[in-house]
């Protein structure tokens, strides 16, 4: 199977200052999700979608291709997903007339993944005919139906099924809830092409341990104090690399 691993690092960031090139412990953000990437062992290609040329020369550095600058009206803040999806697809077929079976697309806002959990998930995704798409996720500690919202000054149950008093129940009397977590989702070219949507709604699920992501300096803080607490498989193709 031609399976791509696309990683998409636009250049603005609002949380953290140039997120995707920040030093997390000697190595680039994005760096520590191209080396996941390449320590897949199912995955046969690795491409950066980004709109910067400081990005780009990084990737490549790490060993990704970048064989395009990702155009700035796919690059905003309110661009959507399946926008720099579509564009790395029509470039890729037009360009080469290479079309991937499968996207495993991998966010660099979750630096820390166990790459196997990559190569489980595609195996899992390409067993599974039904499935329009795999996306990863981790239980929630706590269940969001013992949370409340408010109408006026009093609050009220989220969940029209639950009253008040029912969210004083201990967690364990509730269905476990999971929190989509950028650790590995993946996607079918095909689908895509005939239904215009990247996950569909026959989503399959893919369970990870905690996807730990970065979107403010302080979790970026406590990635690195992590990193630097465990010595990870990432960091040895990383220190190759420099």
């Amino acid at each position: 199977m031609n399976i791509l691993a696309l990683i998409p690092a636009r250049a603005g960031s609002k949380g953290v200052l140039k997120k995707n090139i920040k030093l997390l412990e000697n190595h680039p953000l994005v760096a520590y999700t191209i080396a996941a990437a390449k320590l897949s062992k199912g995955i046969n290609r690795v491409i950066v979608s980004t709109d910067s040329k400081e990005i780009a020369d990084i990737a490549l550095k790490y060993d990704a291709e970048v064989p395009f600058l990702r155009p700035s009206e796919l690059s905003t803040d309110k661009s959507m997903d399946i926008e720099y999806v579509q564009h790395t697809l029509e470039f890729l077929k037009e360009r080469e007339n290479y079309i991937p079976d499968l996207i495993v697309l991998l966010r660099p806002t979750t630096p820390i993944r166990e790459f196997e959990y990559i190569d489980r998930a595609i195996e899992k995704l390409s067993k599974n005919s039904e499935a329009s798409s795999l996306r990863s996720s981790h239980v929630a500690a706590e269940s969001p139906f013992k949370w409340y919202s408010k109408e006026g000054n009093f609050y009220t149950p989220i969940c029209d099924k639950y009253t008040l008093e029912d969210t004083n129940r201990p967690r364990q009397a509730f269905k476990d809830v999971y929190i989509p977590n950028g650790y590995v989702d993946i996607l079918k070219p095909s689908f895509i092409k005939e239904n215009n949507s990247m996950y569909g709604e026959k989503i399959l699920e893919f369970i990870t341990p905690h996807g730990y992501e970065v979107d403010t300096i302080e979790e970026f803080n406590y990635i690195e104090y992590l990193i630097s607490k465990d010595e990870i498989e990432l960091m040895k193709y990383l220190d190759k690399r420099v």
